[in-house]
């Protein structure tokens, strides 16, 4: 295998639950990998959005959006809906930043992470459910794609703030140069294009200011990024996609 084809597959290995073959790796090639998140996570948008038009034909957008949405939860073995709740429980948690992320390493789920998991799984099921198919197509793809971008910003713009643990080699990130983080960003916003140069343009913007804030608010409270934190803005990401598109209708 290439470089390229041994980061992919770890990309891959890390963000979902599938059997791929076993490679050589190390926390550097680790790190390198980042840079195909965005591809990895187009790749599992268009396995699940090819799920949902499936099960669309048959029965009710809404349940085919459950149906979906469970099932990237099992592809991904709720990677990122597990940090989305630790983040909410470390952070409405706790002040002190210590105490905040010895909450976020607990694996017991509080109030404040089972409202952030309902709360987001209901504005995803929500919009995508009063989408046209289409539309909501396209919002499932760009989601898990710029998702996974997000991810990748973060790690690249804030410090880890933890000083070891399962993800301490994604301090080793590429800083946000790298051009196949961004050709996989671009795929997505183009994938919006077809749908209109203005859910387009407010998706961008959008994405922007939930980027701004979430690095500022993790910056003032953990001083950096865990992967927990970056699990959190994957599923904020997921969530905002097919919002925004819906307000655009």
């Amino acid at each position: 295998m290439t470089n390229a084809q041994v980061e992919l597959v770890l990309a891959a290995g890390f963000l979902t639950r599938l059997r791929l073959p076993p490679v050589a790796h190390s926390d550097a090639a680790m790190a390198r990998a980042v840079r195909w998140y965005p591809t990895v996570g187009l790749a599992i948008g268009v396995a699940l959005a090819a799920l949902f038009w499936g099960l669309s034909l048959i029965i009710p957008q809404a349940l085919a959006t459950l149906l979906t949405i469970a099932a990237g939860m099992l592809l991904t073995g709720a990677l990122h809906e597990d940090g989305l709740a630790d983040v909410a429980d470390g952070l409405g948690g706790s002040g002190d930043r210590d105490r905040a992320l010895e909450i976020m390493h607990d694996s017991r789920i509080g109030s404040y992470g089972v409202l952030a998991l309902g709360l987001t799984l209901a504005i995803k099921i929500t919009a995508l459910t009063m989408l046209p198919l289409t539309s909501a197509l396209v919002a499932i793809i760009a989601g898990h794609g710029l998702g996974r971008f997000a991810m990748a910003w973060l790690m690249a713009h804030l410090p880890y703030a933890r000083s070891g643990g399962a993800a301490g080699f994604m301090a080793g990130a590429p800083k946000g140069t790298d051009a196949a983080l961004w050709v996989g960003a671009a795929i997505a916003i183009a994938l919006i294009l077809t749908i209109g140069i203005t859910p387009a343009i407010a998706v961008v913007l959008a994405l922007m200011a939930l980027l701004a804030l979430v690095a500022r608010r993790l910056k003032a409270r953990l001083g950096g990024y865990t992967g927990d934190a970056l699990g959190a803005v994957e599923q904020l990401t997921e969530a905002l996609i097919p919002l925004v598109l819906l307000a655009c209708l």
